[in-house]
């Protein structure tokens, strides 16, 4: 999970993520096209990401298509996020609860 807080840390990876996330199984030109920065750079932005397991690559003929791996993402929410939230949501649901007389428990 370290690799991912690291990979997200980065706005330029964040914008990288978006650009899938908005148009998934773009090339390494593709991905170019919107970067203030050489190919060299989100390339080696890309092989972080990679490393983080948040973008996977496939081959189609000669061309590198790159996709949005969000399962780490999902990891996060589940321990990080997603049980807070389960507890306000409950908290919520106790108070709308008392507020309405039970009548609808």
């Amino acid at each position: 999970m370290d690799d991912v807080f690291k990979a997200l840390a980065d706005p330029s990876r964040r914008m990288l993520l978006d650009r899938l996330q908005q148009r998934n199984g773009q090339t390494l030109v593709e991905l170019c096209e919107a970067m203030a920065m050489s190919r060299q750079a989100v390339t080696k932005h890309l092989g972080i990401l990679e490393g983080a397991n948040l973008v996977v690559t496939r081959r189609r003929g000669r061309e590198k298509l790159h996709y949005l791996n969000v399962v780490p993402i999902a990891d996060i929410y589940d321990r990080w996020i997603g049980k807070f939230e389960r507890s306000r949501v409950e908290a919520l649901q106790t108070l709308r609860q008392s507020l309405e007389g039970d009548s609808h428990a």
